[in-house]
């Protein structure tokens, strides 16, 4: 009898999964790239609005609680309806979002848009990534997770560039209305050629759980945010109080959640987690994200208020470093896809290690170009961890649990960021008071209070090398299904 002939591995997608992906990729990047737009105009914001600062750091402050809120519920949203709904929601709510803050006269309205774009970025990005794991072979997902790196990378990098160069010229409220058009035309575009890529589960949903969900990521998303306003001596309660307010929600949701996943009911499933892979993951995704989100609040303060060097030219310094972040994405995918993660990762925390820790040797005379030199170092090697971590961390669980595992990546990403954020803004607050009030002039003690900021940064990323140097191969299908028996 002649052998049996072997399968013959296809290296191309179908080509409708191909619409699919492509449409999703351009929605997220379009949402992602707003994310980070606004920063650049705040301070035209709060003049033209006649708001205090306190006031409008709400505007980013309400979208990433918002963002907390809706992420944890995607994991069910995802079973329950179906790819197209989830999208013509998502899209649904930016682009009515991005109208109500065009047609901006007031704070109030122009915070109800920020809350309705949130809220069609948190279903973005989960929906991409489960969309992912239900089309892409598994020898194609880390080339395809790299093209998603790329969207998610150089977005928020081209945000700042966008804001400059269009304020250069315009009033913010055109950051909107250009938006506009191209969030209406891919919604269009996704209600044609978006078909379903799943079974839905007509599963109940448990009110409970979304409670405590939304209070429990809202208290730890707002007391982390307002560490810095604590330091200062603004903050309207002690950000303790938030904080631990929602770590008690957050234990009693964890609790929740244990006992429904058992009746496959939970809003968000856990079980994820007795996948090492998956939990190794998490664990280097949320020291990469807490960095990421860090040194990019840090290292423009640190180029305009010690450097003085102006806002458009601070995001073009920048820009080069997302986009190398994002255009290696592909690159690194096919490395993953032919040798594993293993090779990428360690490398990839070797090298932001390197970026902060030259970071740390930052004074009020360093040059341009050397902050330049550091932060592209920094996205190189980010570029190295965070496509492979895509990868890793959805292969590690099974089908049935892909959309919970995408869940818990953006929750992740969101508390991981707002604790970057905290922790950075902390330290060089705290550090940079204290040096004033004994004597040092502003730039000398905002210098070193970002400087001890890096610090940490450095010591954190000693974290990534030692997780990295033992994470162990990616698990097969026997072995994930043997991690998740009860």
């Amino acid at each position: 009898m002649p052998a049996a002939e072997p399968a013959i591995v296809s290296d191309k997608l179908d080509p409708r999964h191909k619409v699919i992906l492509g449409v999703l990729m351009v929605s997220t990047f379009v949402v992602f790239l707003n994310e980070t737009a606004l920063g650049v105009a705040l301070p035209q914001i709060m003049e033209q609005l006649q708001i205090q600062p306190s006031t409008g750091q709400w505007l980013n402050t309400a979208y990433m609680l918002t963002m907390a809120v809706i992420i944890p519920t995607t994991g069910f949203l995802l079973q329950r309806f179906s790819t197209r709904n989830m999208y013509m929601a998502a899209m649904l709510f930016f682009t009515s979002g991005t109208l109500v803050a065009a047609l901006t006269q007031s704070f109030l309205q122009l915070l109800c848009g920020r809350i309705l774009q949130a809220s069609g970025t948190a279903i973005m990005l989960p929906l991409l990534m489960t969309t992912v794991m239900q089309l892409v072979p598994e020898h194609l997902r880390g080339r395809i997770n790299g093209n998603i790196s790329l969207v998610l990378s150089a977005a928020p990098a081209l945000g700042p560039a966008f804001s400059g160069i269009v304020l250069n010229f315009l009033d913010w409220r055109w950051l909107f209305w250009i938006m506009l058009p191209i969030g209406v035309t891919t919604l269009i575009i996704g209600s044609i050629r978006i078909t379903n890529s799943q079974e839905t589960r007509k599963i109940p949903i448990d009110t409970l759980s979304v409670v405590l969900s939304a209070f429990a990521f809202s208290g730890l998303i707002y007391g982390l945010s307002s560490f810095a306003d604590s330091a200062r001596g603004t903050a309207v309660v002690s950000p303790w109080l938030p904080l631990g307010a929602g770590a008690i929600l957050f234990a009693l949701f964890l609790i929740r959640q244990t006992r429904l996943q058992k009746t496959d009911s939970a809003l968000l499933d856990l079980r994820t987690f007795r996948s090492r892979s998956f939990t190794e993951a998490m664990i280097l995704m949320a020291i990469g994200m807490l960095i990421l989100f860090g040194s990019g609040i840090l290292i423009p303060i640190y180029m305009q208020n010690v450097l003085g060097v102006e806002p458009l030219l601070t995001g073009l310094m920048m820009l080069p470093g997302g986009l190398i972040m994002g255009l290696l994405g592909p690159t690194v995918g096919r490395i993953y896809d032919k040798h594993g993660p293993r090779k990428l990762l360690l490398p990839g925390a070797i090298t932001v290690s390197v970026a902060f820790w030259s970071m740390v040797t930052f004074t009020t005379s360093t040059t341009v170009w050397m902050v330049f030199l550091s932060y592209t170092v920094l996205s190189i090697g980010l570029a190295f961890l965070f496509t492979p971590l895509f990868a890793l961390s959805l292969s590690s669980v099974p089908p049935k649990l892909y959309s919970y595992a995408s869940a818990t990546i953006g929750t992740l990403q969101q508390l991981a960021g707002a604790a970057g954020t905290a922790l950075f803004i902390t330290v060089m607050t705290l550090i940079s008071v204290n040096l004033a009030q004994t004597g040092s002039s502003e730039v000398e003690a905002l210098s070193a209070g970002i400087t001890t900021a890096f610090l940490i940064g450095a010591i954190s990323s000693l974290g990534l090398i030692a997780v990295a140097a033992i994470l162990k191969r990616p698990a097969t299908a026997e072995e994930i299904a043997a991690e998740l028996q009860p």
